[in-house]
């Protein structure tokens, strides 16, 4: 197998499976290679994330816990006001960070949702910082209005395959996710997207999850892979626990199907040792969320995160 594969859109999940089942050690060698074929593998891209929407969300997905279908009480809010965006924006700048990603627990905008949304994206732009949102669902002349008012980037994940997707949330379809993308991606917005792990399913959706994300038009600019967090009242108590070299590889094959991609460390580090991470990071990840918590889940402090970029020499991406 060659170490270097071209920027492809004609992925085989047999193929992403024989790279999952390769021995870790040519894993590794194959996706550090490509990571470095395409990127500085000392520079990395730092996040933080705001929460906008908190709570009433009227899908059922079920590792969420913003969902009116969990037991848990959760509070349900209107959209952030203006100030609260300054603040947030003005300690990301302190921080030396360059994205504030926001995130909206609903189905989907109104268009009454749309004006406030906009002096949002117009508020975080004006002070210098790059966009991104999460909304669920946009219509193309949504995407268009707010690629028109500067969005930098519309986040959108899969969760998983689409095989296994009827046994994660039922109230909407793949191909209702996909469209969204299509309205994302024809407004000239950069797209993130990219999935769950953990979520009960099995080597073959993780494979037909990463083909179905390298077959779209055009790769995703930034893959977030996330490690299941359980919540109190969600769905996915029951889930097995993930192990975290099958983790590690995931990254790894991800790295190598999307290789011009920003594959970031998303949800659930938490929950993984600094030796964990270091090998994400060498596989292939090189974005990561900074802050002490998600939008529903903690994270790794501030602190942490610094000094473990310390150790490893990871410098953040300007």
């Amino acid at each position: 197998m060659a170490v270097i594969d071209m920027l492809r859109h004609d992925w085989k999940i047999e193929e992403a499976k024989e790279l999952f089942e390769l021995p870790m050690n040519d894993l590794l060698f194959k996706s550090h290679t490509v990571f470095r074929e395409n990127f500085d593998p000392n520079k990395i891209q730092v996040s933080t994330l705001l929460n906008i929407k908190e709570g009433g969300c009227t899908e059922n997905c079920g590792y969420c816990s913003q969902n009116v279908h969990n037991n848990k009480d959760v509070r349900k809010t209107e959209l952030i006001e203006i100030q609260q965006v300054k603040e947030s924006a003005q300690r990301a700048k302190k921080a030396g960070l360059t994205r504030l990603c926001m995130g909206a627990a609903w189905r989907n905008p109104k268009d009454k949702d749309m004006p406030h949304i906009k002096e949002i994206i117009k508020t975080v732009k004006g002070m210098g910082l790059e966009a991104c949102m999460t909304l669920g669902m946009v219509t193309q002349e949504q995407a268009n209005e707010l690629k028109e008012v500067g969005l930098d980037y519309f986040n959108h994940n899969l969760d998983t395959s689409r095989e296994h997707y009827p046994n994660v949330v039922t109230t909407r379809t793949y191909d209702d996710r996909l469209r969204t993308l299509d309205y994302v991606r024809n407004a000239g917005l950069n797209v993130c997207c990219g999935g769950i792990v953990g979520l009960g399913e099995n080597l073959d959706d993780r494979a037909s999850m990463l083909c179905t994300l390298a077959n779209l038009p055009e790769h995703p600019h930034s893959v977030p892979i996330n490690m299941l967090v359980k919540l109190d009242g969600t769905q996915m108590l029951d889930c097995k626990e993930v192990d975290h070299l099958d983790f590690v590889r995931m990254i790894a094959v991800a790295r190598i199907m999307l290789p011009e991609s920003h594959v970031r460390l998303s949800a659930g580090r938490g929950e993984m040792s600094e030796s964990t991470q270091a090998m994400c990071f060498f596989a292939g990840a090189n974005s990561i969320f900074y802050g002490d918590k998600l939008l529903t889940t903690d994270n790794v402090s501030q602190e942490d995160d610094m000094a473990l970029f310390g150790k490893l020499g990871l410098q953040i991406e300007k």
